[in-house]
């Protein structure tokens, strides 16, 4: 393959090369949502399911739409070789709060909480009813807020404030607790950019 975009074609080139290494019965032991026909593992990813083969790597929708970018696909490789299942106790951390946090926080704030606060928080509507399209479940904080099943066990909230002539719009993520165990830092900043995406295309 032919390299044109080394930021995001080098790191899917590096995991899709592991990824034919991977033990399909450990795969499914460790991530309990994942199904496995032999063939294909099959993979739902905020309420669309993807059926990755293995162990050429190929991928599709299984509703016909269209295939993540490859940055997503990255991240599923990832979730496929090195995630695990973990139980939340219902409990919700800003991305700050977990481990590496602090470290990543920079860039963290300006690829999701500043996207996602000029995105959605000058179309609150427009986000609202993506929100309300994709299934995801209401909650009574900011000025629109919205909980996702993202990936097995693992829960996102986003909260958005609508700007106004004082303060600028304004944005939050919340992941549910399981997140710090089961995602490395990097991860968890690329399931924000993720979510983000995902909500804008449904806009």
């Amino acid at each position: 393959m032919v390299v044109e975009n080394n930021k995001e074609e080098v790191p899917f080139s590096y995991y899709e090369g592991l990824f034919r290494g991977l033990d399909p019965a450990e795969a499914v032991q460790r991530l309990p949502d994942v199904k496995w026909d032999g063939k294909e593992f099959y993979v739902n990813l905020l309420g669309r399911e993807y059926a990755i083969s293995h162990p050429d790597y190929a991928i599709s929708a299984v509703d016909g739409g269209p295939v993540p970018p490859l940055s997503c696909q990255t991240f599923l490789l990832r979730y496929l070789l090195e995630a695990k299942a973990v139980i939340s106790t219902g409990a919700w951390k800003t991305f700050r709060e977990m481990p590496w946090g602090e470290m990543y926080i920079k860039p963290y704030t300006g690829r999701v909480l500043t996207r996602a606060a000029f995105t959605f928080g000058t179309r609150v509507p427009a986000f609202t009813a993506a929100c309300e399209k994709m299934g995801a479940k209401k909650v009574g904080h900011g000025d629109a807020g919205y909980e996702f099943s993202f990936i097995g066990g693992y829960q996102m909230q986003i909260l958005v404030w609508e700007g106004d002539e004082e303060f600028p719009p304004n944005a939050q993520v919340l992941y549910s607790d399981n997140f710090a165990e089961g995602f490395a830092a990097e991860d968890r900043v690329v399931a924000g950019d993720i979510l983000i995406s995902t909500i804008k295309a449904n806009m």
